[in-house]
């Protein structure tokens, strides 16, 4: 189980950078547009359909499976204060169970979506030429599915309860 948190921290530690690194690749080239728009009258083009098609859509859906194995999703702990531990690994587990359906089924939608678009071969026209756009819809889907399995895996750890060197306090239910 070990080996398989490992992996899950890599993965979702991987996915986190490229979406920092995509947010680097989004700051320069809306810099660059801005700075050649500016100076030299000329603006970079298709930097709109780039940014809101490509790094937009990149930072917001890759890095879901890091949030989610960070725990740092919004969450609300209403019964938190009158659950014991066993209850709250419970209540952690019951909607770790539901966010994986969610994200899985958002993930499954999203595939049909980006199958359809490839398909069809979706593009933006950007200045009389065709800018291909259909990659950009496998983005959410991969997010998606990685975050129902980041989830799947908390409820698995949950469910096993705390190992001997978490001991019992409430944060250790917490993977």
């Amino acid at each position: 189980m070990k080996r398989l948190e490992k992996v899950a921290d890599l993965l979702s530690q991987g996915l986190a950078l490229i979406g920092s690194i995509g947010l680097m690749a989004m700051l320069v080239h809306i810099s660059i547009d801005v700075i050649s728009r500016n100076i030299f009258d000329l603006p970079v083009p298709a930097t709109n359909e780039v940014v809101s098609r490509y790094y937009m859509v990149l930072i917001v859906f890759l890095p879901l499976a890091w949030v989610e194995r960070q725990r740092t999703m919004v969450t609300v702990e209403v019964m938190e204060m009158v659950l014991g531990p066993l209850g709250r690994r419970l209540s952690d587990a019951a909607v770790g169970l539901l966010a994986t359906v969610i994200y899985a089924s958002l993930g499954w939608v999203t595939w049909t979506v980006a199958l359809k678009n490839m398909e069809i071969g979706t593009f933006v026209d950007v200045l009389g030429r065709q800018l291909p756009v259909w990659p950009s819809y496998f983005l959410p889907t991969a997010g998606f599915f990685l975050a129902a399995l980041m989830t799947a895996l908390r409820v698995i750890l949950l469910l096993k309860g705390p190992s001997e060197d978490q001991g019992s306090s409430p944060e250790s239910a917490h993977p």
